[in-house]
């Protein structure tokens, strides 16, 4: 008989991969990651908004801070994806006792973690905002953001670990509300602390630490109460060599892309320096609408995942090809229309976010050509997404690398001293279009591959 800490969920807490219409079941999974995902998204829109209203110099600032924030974050999603990999396999095999520890020992070792890198950045922020090419006007209120953002740092890798632990359960809805607290409670925070109390960045910064202690606290709540199958104790960290290697081989690939998007931004942003504080203001509000782009289509993803691989792990190819071909679609027409509405409203959505009418004129040319290709993201995601599913590490690496690695590394350091501004803009559309081109060729072969192993192989097909 199980103990309590080893207490298996109720079956209404899962949702069988193997029940309904395909279609159906990936929107059920993935609507929760993507509403989460979206507020993230929306949180940052509010923040430019807010702090577009200061100067170009703060929307630079805070821009400036996005490779800092996408290096940081990189880290919590490797630890998260190991521990979610980790939890839901011993789950699944009915060893929620060890899936407890795994859980406990990551929550363990995030917290250290996220201190170390804490102190170590706020020590050398300057030399680091330097590197980036921050100049002497922009470098005062890129302190002020950054040092205060970084003291919630600890908290904000909590929650990524958090969430995966309870997503790897089955609950994505807690996580999705979690989320849409965080979420309204920054978009209330941010015009009192930014200007009612005339903290400027500051406050911007302040408002999001807040509400990640809010989103701490629901988290806290949760494992105190014992609301999932997951139980979080400290008898149960142990920081055993198996369980963590298991942890940390899982997640590395995660972080090694993050830490590849944030060497891309720190590039980007230095090739945008010599052009002034406004080049960068332009720079920063293009690559935010990106990430704001990217992030639904990211939650569709993560929440199909496990439809494709347990499909694969099954041997039933028909589901696999179904799956594949709807999140493609979706993916598709979401990047696609994303793409549009930029393109289409870019002095607008601009406006929106700066009222500098230099910046203005320079960020609706740099908004139009870094989403005029932005369209073929989706393929990019979902293949990428299929090759993991499928075990197939390397050739998932060679498409996950391109758009912000090995094609876009070279045009950056080379386009930019050719044609300057123009350069610039030129690296990151050709980088986006050669990558998504790049995705359909991989995307084409994969569903060769599926159609080869249905003629082969009779399945089950849909249920």
């Amino acid at each position: 008989m199980r103990g309590e800490g080893e207490r298996m969920a109720s079956p209404a807490r899962h949702t069988s991969l193997l029940d309904g219409k395909v279609s159906r079941l990936i929107m059920r999974l993935a609507i929760p990651s993507i509403i989460g995902l979206s507020m993230n998204a929306l949180q940052q829109f509010v923040n430019a908004i807010f702090v577009g209203t200061l100067s170009a110099q703060a929307i630079a600032a805070v821009s400036m801070t996005l490779p800092i924030v996408l290096l940081l974050t990189s880290v919590g999603q490797g630890i998260g994806v190991g521990t979610a990999s980790f939890v839901s396999r011993n789950l699944g095999a009915g060893n929620s006792a060890e899936a407890s520890r795994g859980a406990s020992s990551a929550l363990a070792l995030a917290a250290p973690i996220g201190v170390a890198i804490t102190v170590a950045l706020l020590f050398r922020l300057r030399d680091v905002f330097a590197l980036l090419g921050a100049s002497r006007t922009i470098m005062p209120a890129a302190l002020e953001y950054a040092s205060t953002l970084l003291l919630g740092y600890t908290l904000m890798l909590l929650n990524m670990v958090n969430g995966s632990i309870v997503r790897a359960e089955g609950n994505t809805r807690f996580s999705m509300w979690t989320m849409i607290t965080a979420f309204t409670l920054n978009a209330l925070l941010d015009p009192i602390l930014i200007f009612s109390l005339d903290l400027e960045v500051r406050g911007a910064a302040l408002a999001t630490l807040l509400s990640q202690i809010a989103a701490t606290s629901l988290y806290a709540v949760y494992f105190v109460k014992q609301r999932g199958i997951v139980r979080v104790r400290p008898s149960y960290i142990t920081l055993r060599g198996d369980r963590v290697k298991q942890i940390t081989a899982v997640g590395a690939p995660a972080t090694i892309t993050g830490m590849l998007s944030a060497v891309a931004f720190v590039l980007l942003y230095r090739a945008a320096a010599p052009f002034g504080d406004d080049s960068i203001a332009a720079v920063g509000i293009a690559s935010r609408l990106l990430t704001i782009g990217a992030l639904p289509i990211m939650g569709l993803c993560i929440g199909s995942q496990a439809i494709l691989g347990f499909s694969w792990g099954a041997q039933d190819f028909a589901r696999a090809q179904k799956a594949a071909k709807f999140m493609l679609s979706v993916a598709f027409a979401f990047s696609a229309t994303f793409s549009a509405v930029v393109v289409i409203f870019a002095r607008p959505i601009v406006r929106l976010l700066s009222d500098s009418e230099d910046v203005a004129e320079i960020a609706v040319s740099t908004c139009i050509l870094f989403h005029l290709f932005f369209g073929l993201f989706g393929v990019q995601y979902v293949v990428i997404t299929m090759l993991q599913s499928f075990g197939r590490a390397s050739l998932s690496a060679v498409v996950s690398f391109a758009r912000q690695g090995y094609l876009f590394v070279p045009a950056i350091l080379l386009l930019p001293d050719i044609w300057g501004f123009k350069g610039l803009l030129i690296s990151q559309a050709a980088a986006e279009l050669l990558a998504g081109l790049l995705a359909v060729f991989v995307m084409l072969r994969q569903f060769r591959d599926l159609k080869g192993r249905l003629l082969s192989r009779p399945t089950s097909g849909e249920r």
